[in-house]
């Protein structure tokens, strides 16, 4: 009789929410099963809907090995936004539970700190299932924290813009100053603060 392999366990991952002033950055870590449900509908979850990312969201979170990692707006601060998500990456991937065989990252850098062999791809999230996957958990928990904080941070109009930097949001900056689920080392978001007498980014 042959002998089975078993599946090799590939996790792909992604983020969203490095380009916004307000909010975190999350990663989320998926690894598909065989025989997912949804494979044909996932793409870069920037080319679908609300509606279809919700979901889609929903079948994977059912089906799938899901881990996710968040970077506060303190974090990001702190560390760049660029460590900040790579940090988060690792700790998406230690909450999937399990050890990868190997991991898919979209974009062109690998973060530190992974214990499985790993590869970036350019828009991996609209050529690798995993990653699409990944990217859809992302932007879709992402969007849930920003809707949520809408209550907590009232008068910017985050369930809107989901923290990125349009013309309400850097208006209401301009009139409200910073909330603390802002990203003070942001330009935009220190102008508005300079400009209401408030010099220092901490």
């Amino acid at each position: 009789m042959p002998e089975t392999r078993p599946t090799p366990l590939i996790a792909g991952v992604d983020e969203a929410g490095r380009g916004p002033l307000a909010g975190p950055v999350v990663c989320a870590a998926v690894i598909l099963p065989e025989g997912f449900s949804a494979l044909d509908q996932l793409d870069d979850s920037k080319k679908l809907s609300e509606k279809r990312r919700t979901a889609l969201a929903a079948i994977i979170r059912a089906e799938a090995r899901v881990g996710v990692g968040i970077a506060e707006p303190v974090e990001i601060d702190r560390l760049n936004v660029l460590h900040a998500t790579m940090a988060a990456m690792v700790r998406a991937v230690q909450g999937l539970g399990v050890q990868p065989h190997e991991i898919l990252i979209d974009g062109n850098r690998v973060p530190p700190g992974l214990t499985a062999p790993a590869r970036a791809i350019v828009g991996g999230d609209g050529s690798e299932a995993c990653i699409g996957a990944a990217s859809i958990i992302a932007k879709t928990l992402r969007d849930q924290i920003l809707i949520e904080a809408e209550n907590r941070f009232t008068g910017y109009g985050l369930a809107g813009h989901k923290g990125y930097p349009s013309p309400s949001h850097k208006a209401a900056l301009e009139k409200l100053g910073a909330a603390p689920i802002h990203r003070l080392s942001y330009a935009p978001v220190q102008q508005a603060r300079q400009a209401r007498g408030l010099w220092s980014n901490t």
